[in-house]
């Protein structure tokens, strides 16, 4: 399926790679860390997410995804559909280096979504994780991503709000602050004259 967009937007590949730069921008967002990304290739093409995936709309997508990543090194993985459990298709290499817990599972179009199986068949050595906590997220078409964030999830608002037709919802996250009305949390602030034992 073949998106027609209007001659004075940018490209699937194009928006992306504007939002997904964007969120790597405000996120610093390098090496060693993880970008969650949702898609419904429904959703970009107009319809109802679920029901009319499509491959070349993936194909574009990840184009513009692999532009950004390879501009800042950090690692992608793509969520599957409610139909394989929202498991997560990366490299096996990445998988072993964090620890996760590998799904047994081949995503296609229909169970697992078109965007997860174009990237499985693209990977040296793909498989899927059941659960990830990543440092930022993507969401196009409101797939629900939130379960692979880590705490805190604080969304980021992009100049683009849409890939296609689909919405974008994408967010930063930070560590837990913890302590209470003594608690400092930069090296440049001066705690107060008390002391804790």
């Amino acid at each position: 399926m073949t998106i027609e967009l209007d001659s004075e937007q940018p490209g699937l590949q194009q928006q992306t790679a504007s939002i997904l730069r964007e969120l790597a921008l405000a996120g610093k967002l390098g090496s060693g860390q993880v970008v969650v990304i949702g898609t419904s290739t429904s959703e970009v093409a107009g319809q109802r997410i679920g029901t009319n995936g499509a491959v070349d709309v993936a194909e574009q997508l990840l184009a513009g995804i692999r532009e950004v990543q390879s501009e800042f090194g950090f690692d992608a993985v793509f969520q599957c559909c409610e139909h394989l459990n929202r498991a997560l298709v990366m490299e096996r290499a990445l998988l072993e280096r964090l620890g996760l817990t590998e799904v047994g599972a081949v995503p296609v179009p229909k169970a697992g979504g078109s965007m997860a199986s174009t990237v499985y068949r693209s990977l040296s050595d793909p498989c899927l994780a059941e659960h990830i906590q990543a440092h930022a997220g993507l969401d196009i078409g409101e797939t629900m991503i939130g379960m692979h964030l880590r705490h805190v999830a604080v969304p980021f608002r992009s100049s683009l709000r849409y890939i296609g037709e689909a919405r974008v919802t994408a967010a930063l996250t930070r560590p837990k602050l913890i302590g209470g009305e003594r608690a400092v949390y930069r090296m440049e602030e001066e705690p107060d004259s008390t002391f804790c034992d």
